[in-house]
């Protein structure tokens, strides 16, 4: 555990966590009958374990918690300031306009719980509003988290600042990091839309989970896209300057590392389509022509035109997820949106 005015780094439940060793380093070292395998090289194999298994389905399809190595993080935070990727420019000004009345809602001597924190920017924000004694971030991507808590724990010297390796798009548990939540009850941060990479049983039984781990006195503040024009919509995932495009193959070269895979990212184009039916944006990696990629003994031929899904984005109306808030079990449910209702914020408590 992270004393006051420093940082300490932990890992809780399926970490699945691209480290920064992970996006360096192209070899696979095995081991010999008489050597302990470490837990690194555990959490290494279940990623093999599981892109193996999404690659060799049907239509192949890659988890999106992959996308985010070193690299991905970068790209994701230009994308962020990109014309076309409305969501982070308007999330911002909701919370510009409405931080003071939402941070009034919040308790006093709070934990912050920042799912899927990355650079931590989006919480120096609320840092200094909200009255906080703790700052948890945690982010599939161990080594940069720790690197970005450090920085934020400088900046905010009275707040306990902890970063935490963990894959919550699995089962996670933070109870014991979160210690007593009637005491210093905690705030789940999660932001930019990211529940929209959930389908919605699973973005259900996540916000479930959520409220559990919360307590009485706990509260989730969420952000989530809201259907508009499809047209715009798609752009946002498919940006003129190819930003997007890179973000999505090197996903590729992930699999590469990870997987031993021969994958080449210039043969797959990047696109972005929106399925009216499931109300969602899908990312994809389609096939320029007919080629074999192999890995660990295993073969996956691709057609031309085949593609592999990498990333689903559920858009919602404001009945829709106030809805599945309340299944959660969330029994109080605020809600801001910009002045055009592309983007709410919801701030849930029990």
């Amino acid at each position: 555990m992270a004393t006051a005015h420093g940082t300490a780094q932990r890992s809780v439940g399926n970490n699945a966590g691209l480290s920064a060793g992970d996006a360096s380093s192209g070899s696979r070292h095995g081991h010999s009958p008489g050597q302990g395998i470490s837990p690194a090289s555990r959490a290494k194999d279940a990623r093999a374990d599981e892109l193996r298994a999404g690659l060799l389905k049907p239509e192949a399809q890659i988890n999106p918690k992959f996308l985010y190595d070193a690299q991905g993080c970068v790209l994701f935070n230009a994308i962020c300031e990109l014309d076309e990727y409305y969501p982070t420019r308007i999330e911002r000004e909701i919370f510009a306009q409405h931080r003071q009345a939402i941070a009034a809602a919040l308790p006093v001597g709070l934990q912050w719980v920042d799912l899927g924190c990355g650079d931590c920017v989006k919480s120096e924000g609320w840092l200094g509003h909200v009255q906080a004694r703790r700052y948890l971030g945690v982010d599939i991507a161990a080594d940069w988290v720790a690197k970005e808590v450090a920085r934020l724990a400088q900046q905010f010297p009275t707040v306990e600042c902890v970063p935490i390796g963990a894959d919550f798009t699995q089962v996670f548990d933070l109870r014991d990091v979160l210690g007593n939540v009637e005491k210093i009850p905690p705030v789940f941060f999660y932001p930019g839309s990211s529940i929209g990479n959930f389908k919605p049983d699973a973005a259900l039984a996540m916000m479930t989970e959520v409220g559990k781990q919360a307590g009485a006195r706990g509260s989730l503040l969420i952000s989530v896209d809201l259907r508009k024009d499809q047209g715009i919509m798609e752009r946002a995932y498919a940006d003129a300057l190819g930003v997007t495009a890179a973000f999505n193959r090197n996903v590729l070269r992930v699999c590469n590392r990870v997987l031993g895979s021969d994958f080449q990212p210039e043969n797959f184009q990047h696109q972005s389509i929106y399925d009216k039916d499931e109300g969602c944006i899908q990312m994809r990696l389609v096939a320029r022509c007919r080629q074999r990629v192999q890995w660990a003994g295993e073969v996956r031929m691709f057609e031309p035109q085949e593609a592999i899904v990498t990333e689903h984005s559920y858009k919602y109306t404001l009945e829709q997820f106030d809805q599945l808030l309340s299944a959660a079990g969330f029994g109080m449910r605020r809600c801001w949106t910009d002045p055009r209702g592309w983007f709410g914020v919801f701030l849930a408590q029990q």
